[in-house]
């Protein structure tokens, strides 16, 4: 059985689907992403959602999808689905506005 380094570095996608916008959602995530060591973004999406790419370590992605689910404290979060992302993230985690 070949077991997986959980400090290989990773690319995710997380969509965030509930109350995630107007709540805080994006500031809460950078901080937590932050925290975790992770770069990338987090931004909102037409519709409602809140999308949150990332890079780092696998348990720490891990750690953030845990975190997700949670939010901030006036979120409402009903799904996240994740995938796995390549390309780049930058060097820092940060909230975009576009």
């Amino acid at each position: 059985m070949i077991e997986e380094d959980p400090n290989e570095v990773r690319g995710r996608r997380f969509l965030v689907e509930g109350r995630v916008q107007g709540v805080s959602f994006r500031a809460y995530t950078e901080r937590e992403a932050r925290t975790l060591g992770l770069t990338g973004w987090v931004r909102n999406l037409p519709g409602g959602p809140v999308e949150v790419v990332a890079r780092g370590p696998r348990h720490a992605l891990q750690a953030l999808e845990r975190w997700l689910w949670q939010g901030s404290p006036l979120a409402k979060v009903r799904a996240v689905t994740t995938r796995a992302f390549v390309g780049e993230v930058g060097a820092d985690f940060e909230v975009r506005w576009d």
